[in-house]
């Protein structure tokens, strides 16, 4: 079992949204980085564990506990001409980008990004690192257990 950041601007999808959509689940869509694509495509499995990372708003942090709730599939706003997403070198036959399904655990009271930041224990958590803008990150198991026991309040 593997644990994950995953960063969503809450204005397209928030922590409530993923509440209120059929089976609390949503389609990890749209992301163009490579390396958070292979995340995604090559190490994600069903039951990872996932923060719920609000990002590009008045108070970044992690917003809820979620889990990795399908194998990756091709991501389909790829092919959709409409969408900002779309890709005009990605074929049916040749997906360039994935997608996993996400399904929420538990919302939880808000932990900032400065509050993580506090923590000696998250100090080499790639989040937290100058520069990182990945949407994706690797959680050290041992940084996931310490959020879990020492900052989630429900």
């Amino acid at each position: 079992m593997r644990y994950w950041l995953m960063k969503s601007e809450p204005g397209d999808v928030s922590i409530d949204h993923l509440a209120s959509f059929a089976e609390q689940t949503v389609a990890w869509y749209g992301v163009r980085n490579y390396l958070a694509r292979n995340f995604m495509r090559d190490q994600m499995t069903v039951g990872d564990g996932v923060l719920f990372y609000h990002s590009n708003c008045k108070v970044p942090g992690i917003a809820g506990i979620a889990k990795v709730s399908s194998v990756a599939y091709p991501d389909a706003t790829q092919f959709d001409q409409k969408s900002k997403y779309f890709d005009e070198k990605a074929t049916q036959e040749m997906p360039r980008w994935f997608n996993v399904d996400v399904q929420l655990v538990k919302k939880i009271a808000h932990i900032s990004l400065d509050e993580m930041r506090q923590h000696e224990a998250l100090e080499n958590m790639r989040t937290l690192q100058r520069g990182n803008r990945l949407s994706i990150t690797p959680i050290d198991p041992a940084e996931w257990k310490y959020i879990l026991q020492h900052l989630v309040r429900d």
